[in-house]
């Protein structure tokens, strides 16, 4: 009687650890699986400032350039700041226009769970879409848009979640068909466009950008191939 007591128990022993054998099992198997977070690769919050044309000047990040794109002078960006908050006005495009910028020593990877936070407002029917420019000269522009007619606003997006036109610069004009597919493994400027002409000083139609976070794996150019 005690000795089928003692084997009951050690049966149960067994099941037990076995089960935790496979649970331990399962959430390495799981670990290896899932990548790792990716970090900050950069961000811009402009600088506090007048209404001022906007130039490189106005970066706060020593890592970055600025490319501004448009067909009209190179007055068509402003920087000024609305309260506490810094940001690109766009109200003297007089055409659709872009801003990106450019990390001086690291392309980034866009692929997977890389994704891009920014704190805008809009007015009139304006809208905000990302820009990027890839290392072999291709440009793209998405269809992810946003727009906060009332107020600024914080919002963030994946980029494998945009579908991407190409783009001919420095006009700002999207070409072709929806792109199938993209390899965003090496982007090399990384921004905004808005794609109709503003209406300048006052409401009606504008957009306001203010700071930028993406999230990516930076690839150093010098080894990049």
């Amino acid at each position: 009687m005690i000795s089928r007591f003692i084997s009951q128990i050690v049966l149960c022993l067994l099941l037990l650890s076995s089960i935790g054998l496979s649970i331990i099992a399962q959430q390495r198997a799981g670990g290896r699986g899932q990548a790792a977070p990716l970090s900050l690769f950069f961000k811009e919050t402009w600088k506090n400032t007048a209404m001022t044309p906007l130039t490189q000047d106005a970066v706060t990040n020593p890592d970055l350039e600025l490319v501004q794109y448009g067909p009209g002078n190179k007055d068509d960006f402003g920087v000024t700041n609305e309260g506490s908050v810094n940001h690109i006005w766009t109200g003297l495009c007089n055409s659709a226009c872009a801003v990106t910028l450019k990390h001086k020593t690291s392309y980034v990877d866009l692929t997977g769970k890389a994704r891009m936070k920014w704190y805008l407002k809009t007015s009139g029917f304006h809208e905000v879409r990302p820009v990027l420019k890839l290392a072999d000269g291709t440009y793209l522009i998405g269809d992810h848009v946003d727009a906060s007619a009332f107020d600024y606003r914080e919002s963030e997006f994946y980029f494998a979640e945009v579908h991407w036109l190409k783009a001919e610069m420095p006009k700002v004009l999207t070409k072709g068909k929806v792109l199938a597919t993209v390899d965003l493994s090496k982007v090399d400027e990384i921004g905004f466009a808005d794609l109709s002409p503003g209406s300048g000083h006052g409401d009606g139609g504008y957009s306001d950008v203010s700071w930028i976070e993406v999230y990516g794996k930076p690839v150093p150019r010098d080894t990049a191939k």
